[in-house]
């Protein structure tokens, strides 16, 4: 199962922006992703209001995962750039 453990740099944190853009991306991906914090809060994350309640900030790590396919390190590799933007 691809995975991609990422700690949250994006300066203003998971605000409704980027968690909207990580909805877009999980909706368009065939397989669920799943996004678990270090609490061991899991969500699904094409609900942007289930990763909203998180509220998750800067310096937060989490987890994003999915089933194995064509598109699977795509669609995370994109993720954590939402959720750690290189600035």
């Amino acid at each position: 199962m691809p995975v991609r453990r990422v700690t949250i740099t994006a300066h203003d944190g998971m605000h409704a922006r980027p968690v909207a853009e990580l909805a877009r991306l999980a909706l368009a991906h065939p397989d669920p992703i799943i996004l678990t914090t270090s609490d061991g809060d899991t969500v699904d994350v094409s609900s942007v209001l289930a990763v909203m309640d998180l509220t998750l900030g800067t310096g937060d790590a989490v987890t994003l995962e999915t089933a194995r396919s064509a598109t699977a390190e795509n669609v995370l590799d994109a993720m954590a750039m939402v959720l750690a933007p290189r600035d």
